[in-house]
């Protein structure tokens, strides 16, 4: 079989599910883990925390090394330790001393293979063949969407029909999914994003203004998505006093099937709408999906305010990723990895936000969620200032 461009666009699909996986699997676990192994909640935020500050790491250590290494042995390597992770979810518990040991050495793993892949999937897609750039990135990252409602459907399936006591077999079920994508992506062509040595520095780019533009604009994108997703089934649990199958489906269930939907919907008519436009109408309708989830009179609207805001977000992550790379040409892989960890820190930041501030209010969630609104509303002021592509000097 002659392998093309469209089975690379394809193994960068499989990409983002694996990502989706390895990041929504043991979260469906969690309790699971706290009978089996005894393990407390703040154990549970430890593993949560070692996830994302390798995560953070390898965002960092990707930018400075992958082009000196080759994108092809980095994403296949990414799914080896995908594959790794995974096979070590369903072992290290019962093989280590300590089973918490043995689940933080496998999330630690998983998350070395998913920021991998958060760093070299989208600089893969941008260097293939073809000019609707942004309909192609939007598309690419859809296919993280329907990953993530499908590892939980699936996964649900499989606790039905064989009960949560056979858990350690679902992670090696998973696994076949990188195991496969790996080898795709030893046949598969890939082009380099820029020639060797024609890429910016890190230094470069810490000197360009625009990037920096970008670099708040990822974060604010991180923000925008995260602070909704991560609290929404509690804010419409304890919030909006309804019951929590409820508040799963209409909050981040809905969140995450519109999130795909803006994502697929931009990305077959991405050609029609110019993507700054698009990014700066998702930004002021996030913004009003926050204040509509927050001032609603009734608990049904609060909920299509979430699901509004998982519209929203949709566009953001992709569109700023697109528009860089159109913006500074010569980015490389070093500025999507530093890119990739700006969205990281939003994605911390967010959250953090509607915490702490839920907190200082005695925990009313509604002003955590007014004070995350700040986000779209910075992200909308910000985008006027794309408007030039950046020029290119000498790369040092």
């Amino acid at each position: 079989m002659k392998w093309t461009y469209r089975h690379t666009l394809k193994a960068c699909y499989t990409g983002y599910i694996t990502q989706a996986i390895i990041n929504n699997l043991a979260p469906l676990l969690f309790v699971t883990f706290q009978r089996q192994f005894h393990i407390s909640l703040e154990e549970l935020g430890v593993l949560i925390t070692i996830n994302f500050f390798i995560q953070m790491l390898v965002d960092t250590l990707a930018a400075r090394y992958v082009d000196r290494i080759g994108y092809r042995p980095c994403i296949v390597a990414a799914h080896v330790f995908c594959v790794a992770g995974l096979a070590g979810l369903s072992w290290f518990p019962q093989v280590f001393p300590f089973p918490m040991l043995g689940l933080g050495v496998a999330m630690g793993i998983d998350a070395v293979g998913g920021g991998l892949i958060e760093v070299l999937i989208s600089p893969i897609v941008e260097a293939l063949p073809g000019e609707e750039k942004a309909s192609a990135m939007s598309l690419l990252h859809s296919f993280y969407c329907w990953g993530h409602m499908t590892v939980v459907l699936v996964s649900t399936l499989f606790f039905t029909l064989f009960g949560t006591e056979n858990w350690n077999y679902l992670p090696l079920l998973w696994a076949l999914v990188p195991l496969a994508n790996a080898f795709a992506f030893v046949r598969t062509p890939i082009r380099a994003l820029v020639e060797e040595g024609e890429g910016f520095s890190i230094r470069k780019l810490f000197s360009t203004k625009l990037f920096w533009v970008f670099f708040i604009l990822m974060v604010c994108s991180g923000a925008s998505e995260q602070a909704m997703s991560q609290w929404s089934s509690l804010f419409a649990e304890t919030g909006l006093k309804v019951s929590k199958t409820v508040g799963d489906l209409l909050g981040p269930c809905a969140f995450a099937l519109l999130m795909g939907t803006c994502r697929l919907f931009y990305g077959k008519a991405g050609s029609r709408i110019p993507i700054k436009s698009f990014l700066s109408g998702s930004a002021a309708l996030c913004a009003a999906a926050y204040l509509l989830a927050v001032f609603a009179p009734w608990p049904l609207l609060s909920l299509v305010g979430c699901g509004l805001c998982g519209f929203a977000v949709g566009i953001m992550w992709p569109g700023t990723f697109s528009l860089a790379s159109s913006s500074i040409p010569a980015g490389g892989t070093a500025m999507f990895g530093l890119l990739a960890l700006a969205g990281d820190v939003g994605c911390a930041a967010g959250p953090g936000v509607v915490g702490i501030m839920s907190g200082f209010f005695g925990g009313e969630m509604k002003a955590g969620l007014l004070a995350a609104a700040a986000f779209p509303a910075l992200l909308l002021l910000l985008v006027p200032f794309l408007g030039r592509k950046s020029p290119t000097p000498d790369k040092k």
